[in-house]
């Protein structure tokens, strides 16, 4: 270990992650001690990963903190996560920020401070690439001042910021990329809340647990878009046809439009949704590059509707990974198995239940049936920690049921999945 160089050691001591290991390493000897000083890249201060963070006083944590973040030069990723703790004097915050910001890449920030910190200000026309606020206030966005020229990736979670602002900041970083929204507390100057996002380089968008009348984004260059447990009347989605993942997950929307261009499209991920299954189906139905549909727990707005198995296999002839939940109707399923046109290229299969009948067993079969090039099927399912007789018996009738079937189907791989 004495032959190490020390930028070597540097980087060990930047893969520790955590600051109380850091220092406890760098302790070893003079040349720890000096790579720790002059070739730390990488330093987190993490409530969670050490339970003394809750004991220690909002003083005595500044003084720790301090005392780390000073003792380094050249610092490049900083994450200061100081969940569930009281406030921090602005001031301390600031001097932290000051003395790294010339040379940092990544910033991980949730910290309370009284008052507020301008993240924006301190850390702005530098070189940070990567940026996760938390539990902050951002007001007065100046793109002409406060610009983040190298800035491709920017977190806002359980952050307080205007629309104006939001669309300001998007302006503000002209090589975004990835952009994500948790929980922002959005402030509006009228009764319609409606936020209106542009930005000709994002290519990643991730919102959650947002509540909005209308959301209008307009990107370029988008290339998986994420909502997941937001409460939308619209939802418009204004690009050039890049769009190739989109996942939404427990979202309740009036009006969705993904735009006209969806030609480039290979994953649709649709779970805990209720669907318009026609008006769904037409609007990815041009999507002939799917590669990965997903239907899952989806609630079919009118239960007569049923989602045409065969109009499936001709409108998406690259599908290759098929995944339905099972929901029986009045005895109905909402998948028609009827048809002559099978999904050759499937190959991988994962179906579901939420409730196990008899019927679910013929199902599998069905679908089995319709993809002849199957490799691998996953079985999902959910089993109640108390079981009548009943139900013990009808998840014995299917065990005994999938067993007979799989000898028909050797080559394929099975797994379940019960939860």
């Amino acid at each position: 270990m004495e032959h190490l160089p020390v930028e070597v050691i540097g980087n060990i001591l930047s893969r520790l992650g955590g600051a109380r290991d850091v220092v406890i390493a760098s302790a070893t000897c003079r040349k720890w001690r000096e790579a720790c000083r002059k070739h730390l890249h990488t330093l987190s201060f993490n409530s969670n990963d050490w339970h003394a963070y809750h004991d220690l006083t909002p003083s005595r944590l500044e003084i720790l903190i301090t005392q780390t973040i000073f003792q380094t030069t050249g610092l490049q990723g900083l994450s200061i996560f100081m969940d569930d703790v009281d406030e921090f004097s602005a001031s301390t915050v600031i001097a932290w920020l000051m003395y790294t910001r010339e040379t940092l890449h990544r910033l991980i920030y949730n910290v309370r401070t009284n008052p507020n910190v301008n993240i924006l200000e301190i850390c702005g026309r530098q070189k940070l690439e990567t940026l996760e606020l938390s539990h902050n206030s951002i007001t007065g966005v100046e793109p002409s001042f406060q610009r983040f020229p190298c800035l491709k990736s920017l977190s806002l979670s359980h952050v307080s910021i205007s629309a104006l602002d939001l669309n300001l900041l998007l302006t503000a970083c002209p090589k975004i990329e990835t952009l994500g929204l948790v929980n922002p507390e959005i402030a509006m100057s009228d009764a319609q809340v409606t936020v209106e996002l542009s930005s000709p380089t994002l290519k990643s968008v991730y919102v959650e647990a947002i509540s909005l009348d209308k959301f209008i984004l307009e990107a370029d260059s988008i290339e998986s878009l994420h909502l997941k447990d937001c409460a939308l009347e619209l939802f418009e989605l204004i690009g050039k046809g890049t769009l190739k993942h989109f996942k939404i997950d427990d979202v309740s929307v009036i009006h969705l439009d993904i735009g006209e261009t969806v030609d480039n499209i290979e994953i649709i991920d649709v779970s805990n949704f209720t669907i318009m299954w026609p008006k769904f189906y037409q609007m990815i139905s041009k999507s002939s590059n799917i590669r990965k549909l997903r239907l899952w727990d989806v609630v079919f707005d009118d239960e007569d509707e049923i989602v045409d198995l065969e109009n499936i296999a001709v409108c998406f002839p690259r599908l290759s990974h098929l995944a339905l939940s099972y929901d029986l109707r009045d005895g109905v399923v909402n998948y028609d198995l009827q048809g002559t046109s099978h999904l050759e290229n499937v190959i991988i299969l994962e179906l579901g239940w939420t409730i196990i009948n008899d019927l679910f067993s013929n199902w599998v079969e069905g679908m089995l049936k319709l993809c002849p090039n199957l490799k691998k099927l996953v079985i999902h399912g959910v089993v109640s920690e108390a079981k009548s007789h009943e139900e013990c018996q009808i998840l014995a009738n299917f065990t005994s049921s999938i067993v007979q079937l799989m000898r028909k189907y050797m080559h394929i791989d099975v797994q379940f999945d019960y939860d």
